[in-house]
């Protein structure tokens, strides 16, 4: 079980990044648009570093949304092995069997 502390760092990043994902996309187009034209757009890389740190995706943690795990997550399910198998053969998982042959 993860700490609730870190959890909870996690959701922020995620608020945080679901609240800028619009402008930050509309400001990295437009340095894309400035590249191709032959322009160095300092002012959007300002822009673009002002912007808070953890409001970039990549600082945005996968966990495993049972017990917080924060590696070897599937992201189809949205769990960790741990928790995937635990439930799987509880029967929780739909269309989830244990392969045999």
């Amino acid at each position: 079980m993860a700490k609730l502390s870190v959890t909870a760092r996690n959701k922020k990043r995620q608020a945080l990044e679901k609240k800028y994902r619009a402008k930050r996309a509309e400001l990295k187009d437009l340095a894309r648009q400035s590249y191709i034209q032959g322009d160095i757009p300092w002012d959007i890389h300002r822009q673009l570093q002002e912007m808070p740190r953890n409001s970039n995706f990549t600082r945005v943690k996968r966990r495993c949304q049972c017990c917080g795990r924060p590696r070897s997550i599937y992201r189809k399910f949205g769990l960790c092995r741990l928790c995937l198998r635990k439930y799987a053969m509880m029967g929780y998982v739909p269309g989830l069997v244990k392969a045999s042959w």
